[in-house]
């Protein structure tokens, strides 16, 4: 029997706002990303989770913290669901670090492996620790539905690899996870198939234009 992971980006920060990378950078939630919590919340509760786990970085715990009280759960903290560490890209926007390396953006933006920031984690890094959580958890789970507030790069990263994707691409395939939009995955042992992507917790209709199965 399959699990069903809900892989959720956290609400929005400040950084965020500012297109700024925040990576593991410790950044609170705007007044708009703890709202979204608050709509996450709601909309798991109707849909009905099995258990939640987090990123420990405290924008994906706070992003959490309002669906597993919803839930009467305890949200499980996953180390290994971290942001990736963007080294030289860090707390920067893509405009302040053209102005200083062209190149360098330019490299990441055409491969984000091989051009990987100076410093920063490689995508393959990324890759290994957070698919191994994810089915650690579909397996701790089996057949269960398990809410995941984590990141939008390592989310992205995570999914390519776990479809088969080139990690390096995550950029181009998943241009962008929505703050507290959920996207739906199927897990049965190395098995993965997507059944929704970047869906609004917000919006009444649930998305469902955007819903890849049922």
């Amino acid at each position: 029997m399959a699990s069903r992971l809900l892989l959720v980006r956290h609400g929005e920060t400040q950084w965020h706002a500012e297109n700024r990378y925040a990576g593991v950078s410790d950044v609170p939630l705007t007044v708009k990303g703890l709202r979204q919590a608050d709509e996450l919340a709601a909309w798991a509760k109707q849909r009905g989770v099995d258990a939640v786990a987090c990123s420990p970085v405290s924008r994906a715990r706070l992003t959490a913290a309002p669906a597993a009280r919803a839930l009467d759960l305890e949200p499980e903290v996953v180390e290994a669901l971290r942001e990736v560490d963007f080294g030289w890209g860090e707390g920067r926007t893509v405009a302040e670090m053209t102005a200083e390396d062209p190149g360098a953006v330019r490299r990441f933006r055409a491969d984000a492996e091989s051009g990987a920031f100076p410093s920063s984690e490689p995508p393959s890094a990324a890759a290994a620790r957070s698919t191994a959580a994810l089915r650690r958890l579909a397996e701790d789970h089996h057949g269960a539905t398990v809410l995941v507030v984590a990141h939008n790069t390592l989310l992205r990263i995570a999914l390519c690899a776990m479809l088969g994707i080139p990690v390096g691409r995550y950029r181009l395939v998943f241009p962008r996870l929505d703050n507290a939009a959920v996207t739906e995955i199927e897990v049965a042992g190395d098995h993965t198939a997507l059944r929704s992507l970047n869906v609004p917790t917000w919006a009444s209709a649930q998305g469902s234009a955007r819903n890849l199965g049922a």
